[in-house]
């Protein structure tokens, strides 16, 4: 017992119209016709649609697909065959789509989703967006720096100032200890870098010691992080770098 064009329709998500349409061009001739000449589609026609549909779902225009259908050198597994082969290499380039967007998404500049009146209020002249290019061509395949995205695209204005404000404390605390002569081996020195550490782990990623010393080796070995950070207090780029140093070692001794 054959199919009526409505429940094909409905089996196969497509429109009564569009089956008509097939019939009219030869592309799907139902096989059967009923008393009173309503088309009448038998397994053999599903089976045809169904290779239709997938071949129109990979872009193939009708004519294309007649002919592929109609090769008399063509089997159905054949057909099989070549549809699985289509499918899997659009899927493989959907993926390389998908996560270009993903990757574009997380490196949309630091996620930091504010006004410029804002952004002013918030960071001053120190905008982390001042080196997002640099950052990304460093580190913009490591897990730290998706994980740092991930987290700051979720920020709103409030948690970036109270960002700030912290960063601004330990700073101060920082430079009371330089100016009262505090050695960067000292323990408050040391303390202070286990602050700054803990620090990025809470706001950006997981920093274990090893990363918090090349971190502070940049710190002096970049000339723009080295001005960032004696732009407060001449020597403070390298007196927290040797309390970092310090502070590993006494992490991993």
């Amino acid at each position: 017992m054959g199919y009526l064009v409505g429940q094909v329709a409905g089996f196969a998500g497509i429109t009564v119209r569009t089956l008509h349409h097939y019939d009219e061009i030869g592309l799907l001739v139902p096989g059967e016709r009923t008393h009173a000449g309503h088309r009448r589609y038998t397994g053999a026609d599903l089976d045809r649609l169904q290779q239709i549909l997938f071949y129109r779902e990979l872009g193939f225009p009708l004519d294309e697909v007649a002919a592929l259908l109609d090769d008399p050198d063509t089997d159905p597994a054949a057909h099989l065959r070549r549809q699985h082969g289509l499918l899997t290499a659009r899927i493989e380039k959907l993926q390389k789509m998908a996560a270009a967007v993903e990757h574009a998404m997380e490196a949309h500049k630091m996620g930091i989703d504010l006004t410029p009146e804002e952004r002013f209020e918030v960071f001053g002249e120190n905008d982390p967006e001042k080196y997002a290019e640099e950052t990304e061509r460093r580190w913009g395949g490591t897990e730290a720096y998706a994980e740092s995205q991930r987290r700051a695209a979720r920020y709103t204005k409030d948690d970036w100032k109270r960002m700030r404000a912290e960063s601004d404390e330990w700073t101060a605390r920082y430079v009371a200890l330089m100016t009262a002569g505090g050695l960067p081996s000292g323990e408050a020195a040391m303390d202070l870098a286990e602050e700054h550490r803990l620090h990025i782990g809470k706001w950006f990623y997981e920093c274990p010691h090893a990363m918090h010393r090349c971190l502070g080796g940049m710190y002096v070995a970049d000339e723009r992080f080295r001005a960032f950070y004696d732009s407060t207090r001449p020597g403070f780029a390298d007196h927290l770098s040797e309390a970092i140093a310090a502070n590993a070692d006494r992490h991993t001794a």
